[in-house]
């Protein structure tokens, strides 16, 4: 059973950083791509960044791309995504899920589809 908990980000003035980490059970880091959404307030879910469980690429919406890195650490199981310089529209809910479709490399695609199981959220707040 393919299970996400989140920890980290909270409250930051703009310009800061915050960490967001998402531990998997179920499944081992190298069998899924992670991907990072998040969900402003009277907007769309955005897709944000992404990293490959077979290769570990990365791919990573224009919207953040240069601002947030996306790593694993494959010893505790868990993704992370350090989020650096941010804005005040960073301020958002932020959610982490699994392709549980093993062997897929990240692309804008992991963005558009439908996935079934979800962290809890995180509340990151930047204010300006």
């Amino acid at each position: 059973q393919v299970q996400l908990v989140q920890s980290g980000g909270g409250l930051v003035q703009a310009g800061g950083s915050l960490r967001l980490s998402c531990t998997a059970s179920g499944f081992t880091l190298d069998s899924y791509a992670i991907i990072w959404f998040r969900q402003a307030p009277g907007k769309e879910r955005e897709g944000l960044s992404c990293i490959s469980g077979v290769d570990t690429s990365t791919h990573y919406s224009n919207s953040v791309k240069g601002r947030f890195t996306v790593s694993r650490d494959k010893t505790i199981n868990t993704i992370y995504q350090q989020m650096d310089n941010l804005k005040h529209e960073d301020t958002a809910v932020y959610h982490c899920t699994a392709d549980v479709n093993p062997g897929r490399t990240c692309s804008s695609e992991h963005f558009t589809r439908f996935y079934d199981s979800w962290g809890q959220g995180t509340q990151d707040t930047v204010t300006s």
